[in-house]
């Protein structure tokens, strides 16, 4: 596949001119509400696809559909981004006009350290070819592990990143509206908002190692991997204020992803005595997806009902806790 470094630059215009439009676009603080996400969704995914539609036009449908593989799986992963973010926001109980901002710098931070390990991986690749079986025996173990721990929540307040936050950078008690650093008593000090910042950057750094290797599962292309992961990321924001509400609805869906990661794990370590077609492996990816948000949905439709019939049942009990918590001290 040859890509003319003008087609990097484009991709890379079209990425800013976006991140742009959407910064003006919530440049007051407010309170993102389930329509302006679900558009906001709709524009993101619409991006998304219709580049894999310029994939397909410019270099074939089998690069098209390495990338929309790879979007697919960055797109799913994702989601499990939602989780973390939404118990973070809980814990600093962050109100929720300032979540957008904290959002938008995150993704923005997540673009340029994922387009550092993507060049990374693409180096090893190129000069140790064996390093995708240890990627692959990598995302198999992540698989089982996020399978056999998928009920496990994080706790913020035993995260080693606050911990020395908190020892190396003086935080105030209080918000202070959008503002990450104000200046108090002569120097600069750091508000809640930025812990919560660093804790975003942290939690998607460590998601990116598996995401990435497991896109490289389905292409060895560094602009298709770029790419995929670039505008699934781009949407993040925009489906967490979707999805944040829902995430208790989608108890399995961590099963589904573990499984994912297994498949695309054991693609890649069975690339020399069989390469599984692109398509197929797509449609693997999708019918897993599919098939734990179905079963999360149905399984939770009763004892959503029961709840709202006035039953005991707690719709939220198989859930990740995402209650309130005390804010940083």
């Amino acid at each position: 596949m040859s890509v003319p470094l003008w087609a990097w630059g484009a991709v890379l215009a079209v990425i800013l001119v976006m991140l742009a439009i959407d910064l003006f676009a919530h440049r007051e603080a407010h309170v993102v509400g389930v329509r302006e996400a679900a558009i906001w969704s709709a524009v993101w995914v619409t991006l998304g696809l219709g580049f894999g539609a310029v994939v397909w036009r410019v270099w074939g449908a089998e690069f098209a559909a390495q990338y929309y593989a790879g979007y697919v799986i960055e797109k799913s992963l994702a989601v499990d981004n939602v989780f973390v973010f939404a118990i973070i926001f809980s814990y600093f109980a962050v109100p929720r006009q300032y979540q957008h901002r904290v959002l938008f710098y995150g993704v923005l931070g997540a673009l340029v350290f994922r387009a550092v390990f993507i060049a990374a991986g693409s180096v090893l690749i190129a000069s140790f070819a064996w390093i995708l079986y240890i990627f692959g025996a990598f995302l198999v173990t992540t698989g089982i592990r996020m399978a056999l721990h998928r009920n496990e929540t994080i706790d913020p307040e035993r995260s080693i990143v606050l911990r020395l936050f908190r020892r190396l950078v003086p935080v105030t008690d209080t918000y202070h509206g959008q503002k990450f650093l104000i200046r108090k008593a002569g120097r600069w000090v750091a508000t809640p908002l930025l812990a919560v910042l660093v804790l975003v950057e942290v939690t998607d750094i460590v998601f990116a190692v598996d995401s990435i290797p497991a896109i490289f599962a389905v292409t060895q292309q560094p602009f298709l991997v770029f790419t995929s992961n670039a505008f699934a990321i781009l949407g993040l924001r925009a489906m967490y204020f979707l999805l944040a509400d829902l995430i208790h609805r989608f108890i399995y869906l961590k099963l589904g992803l573990a499984m994912v990661l297994v498949w695309v794990g054991v693609k890649m370590l069975l690339l020399e005595i069989y390469k599984i077609p692109t398509g197929v492996s797509l449609a693997v990816v999708v019918a897993l997806l599919t098939g734990a948000v179905t079963a999360s949905w149905i399984r939770t439709r009763s004892v959503t009902n029961s709840a709202m019939n006035g039953s005991d049942a707690n719709p939220r009990s198989e859930a990740p806790e995402t209650d309130a918590m005390p804010r940083t001290r």
